[in-house]
């Protein structure tokens, strides 16, 4: 079931541990929420969440799947051509090079058609300008 939307101003109010308002305010607490953005030129810029925010995007999460289906692929092609003289070592060495190098061109194709329909929308948004 649902819940009910409130209005964002109809929060209950929180008093002090005692009940009793020690202070001349009205005794609610109130959190503030960096929205992330700082006016003053950045300068707590954190690296870490930066990146745990690159993490999190949805072009890097489709990345990362593209790269893992690529290189799946590549290994079970791999692993079905057993045939030639090479130990198992030195297949399965093979086999991993292979992948990587699967990922990678997966990672590098889905990066250019991104970038393809960013130039796409970027000169359709030009030309709505103009006109």
């Amino acid at each position: 079931m649902a819940k009910k939307a409130t209005a964002k101003g109809a929060t209950k109010a929180r008093t002090t541990g005692s009940g009793t308002r020690g202070r001349s305010g009205s005794g609610t607490s109130v959190a503030r929420v960096s929205s992330g953005r700082r006016s003053s030129g950045g300068q707590d810029f954190n690296p870490g969440e930066a990146f745990i925010n690159l993490l999190q995007s949805p072009l890097v999460a489709e990345l990362v799947a593209v790269a893992a289906t690529a290189a799946l692929a590549s290994l079970t092609a791999q692993g079905l051509s057993s045939g030639g003289k090479d130990t198992r070592g030195k297949r399965a060495g093979k086999a991993v090079k292979a992948a990587g190098k699967a990922a990678a061109a997966a990672i590098g194709s889905r990066l250019q058609t991104e970038i393809d329909e960013i130039k796409k929308a970027s000169k359709a948004a030009k030309a709505g300008a103009k006109a």
